[in-house]
Order: C-alpha cells, then sequence, then structure tokens
C-alpha cells in the first residue's frame, strides 16, 4: 500500500504487530536524471552530495541509524545486535532482535524480502536476486533468527517491490540454479519465452523458498519496478539508475 512518511512517498505491506517498516520510491529527493530523485545507493554512481542529502531526508522517517550493508549477491547474512564493524559489512541480509535497531536493503529490480515472528521479537531483512535466492539467502537468514529466537513462532514476511514475471528474463543458468526442471514447483516459476530463454517470476520463486523454510503467511506486494518507471528504479531497464532502500526496524507493541 502507498503511505507517505516524514515527506517520503513509500510503500509497505500489512501492518505487523512489533514492526515497522517500508520501501521507499524514487520520488522525494535531491537528484538528478538518471538518478531523479530518491536515490539511496552511494556506489550507483550519483553525486555523493544528493545521497548524502536523500539519506538525511530518509533519517526523518527512522528511530536511528540504519545498518548498510555492502551487499554482494550472495546468502550471508549479518548480526545487526552486535556492534558495527570498522569497514563496510559485506552481507545481503541483517537480523535483529533489538527494538530501534534498524535494518535496510537497497533495491532497484531485486526484492526486498522482510521477515518477522508474530510477536514482533526477531526482524530479518533481506535483498534478493536470482542469485541470493537460489544459494539460500532468505533460508540462512531464518535459520539466523530461529538461533536468536528459539521459541519464535508464527513467522510471516512481505516480498516487496522487484522485477515482475513479464520483465524477468533469464537463461538455463537460473533455470538450474532452482533445480528446474526436476523441481516441478520451482519450474511452474519459469515461462517458455524464447530459444534458450524463460520468463522467470521472482517473487513467486521467493515465496516457494519462504514457504519451504516455514514461513506460513508470506504477502506479495504486487509491485514491479521494471514497469513502473514513475515510481522505481530498475538497474535491467535502465543500467544506470538509482537504488530504493527497505527499512525496518522492531518497536515496542
Amino acid at each position: 500500500m502507498d503511505r507517505v512518511i516524514a515527506g517520503l512517498p513509500v510503500v509497505s505491506g500489512q501492518d505487523w504487530p512489533g514492526v515497522a517498516y517500508f520501501c521507499t520510491t524514487r520520488e522525494g529527493g535531491a537528484g538528478v536524471a538518471p538518478f531523479d530523485t530518491f536515490n539511496l545507493g552511494i556506489r550507483a554512481g550519483d553525486r555523493p552530495e544528493a545521497v548524502a542529502e536523500n539519506r538525511r531526508r530518509l533519517a526523518a522517517a527512522l528511530p536511528g541509524e540504519p545498518r548498510w550493508l555492502r551487499q554482494v549477491h550472495a546468502n550471508a547474512v549479518h548480526d545487526a545486535d552486535l556492534p558495527p564493524p570498522s569497514g563496510e559489512i559485506a552481507a545481503d541480509a541483517s537480523v535483529t532482535t533489538r527494538p530501534g535497531q534498524v535494518l535496510a536493503v537497497l533495491v532497484a529490480d531485486c526484492l526486498p524480502v522482510l521477515m518477522a515472528d508474530e510477536a514482533g521479537q526477531v526482524l530479518g531483512a533481506a535483498h534478493a536476486g536470482w542469485r541470493g535466492l537460489s544459494s539460500g539467502v532468505l533460508e540462512n537468514t531464518l535459520e539466523l533468527m530461529r538461533r536468536k529466537k528459539p521459541a519464535a513462532g508464527g513467522w510471516r514476511a512481505w516480498v516487496g517491490p522487484g522485477i515482475g514475471p513479464a520483465f524477468f528474463e533469464v537463461g538455463a543458468d537460473v533455470l538450474e540454479a532452482f533445480g528446474a526442471p526436476g523441481d516441478a514447483e520451482a519450474a511452474a516459476c519459469f515461462r517458455p519465452h524464447a530459444p534458450g530463454k524463460w520468463m522467470a517470476d521472482l517473487p513467486a520463486l521467493a515465496r516457494l523458498r519462504l514457504e519451504r523454510a516455514g514461513v506460513a503467511r508470506v504477502e506479495l506486494s504486487g509491485l514491479c519496478t521494471y514497469g513502473d518507471r514513475a515510481r522505481f528504479f530498475s538497474y535491467r531497464r535502465d543500467r544506470e539508475t538509482g537504488r530504493m532502500a527497505m527499512l525496518a526496524w522492531l518497536s515496542a507493541v
């Protein structure tokens, strides 16, 4: 659903007990084309002062500094309950049990995926492109969450804006990475498109992985970054472009 938080147009899903979260759009910032306007990615090629101004505006909507990651399209998960390291954090997901600790992932076609238990005791945020998704970034995130709160249950997830099945053309390497055609459920997420090419439903693949990992309630945003140029950055559509961010934190119930 569309919302405005601290003057910023954002999108989110259903309200969750003890959890605050949203994903930014490309609106409300200080950038100029092709990063117009609310680019939050410092490695996207935008002017550093524009990104700094956008992150300053974002700070007004948050209870504290986000734990930014250097995302590498893999499956490592960072424990955000630990003190931040002096250098960059090379990971594609993070987990926290501390209220007010803001988790962040940057996206521009890859999926932002949020996970929490029904009581809002533990939170996980993951950046899930096809490489991270197929190599287990969601399962690894959930595993760390379960280790931190062994008694937690009632798992739920929100899959935010990402490239939709009408635009995500892939080759046989992606099909094989998800175990298709041997895995019939995974194979159903691919539609033949051209010789050696398929259209992949990345949100459906994320839902399948989450459900198999024990997440009973999975909400898909249904928002396509490639198809909605007015609201979202898309790397596959534009190549030179900005990044949105999903931000999430535990709050008092």
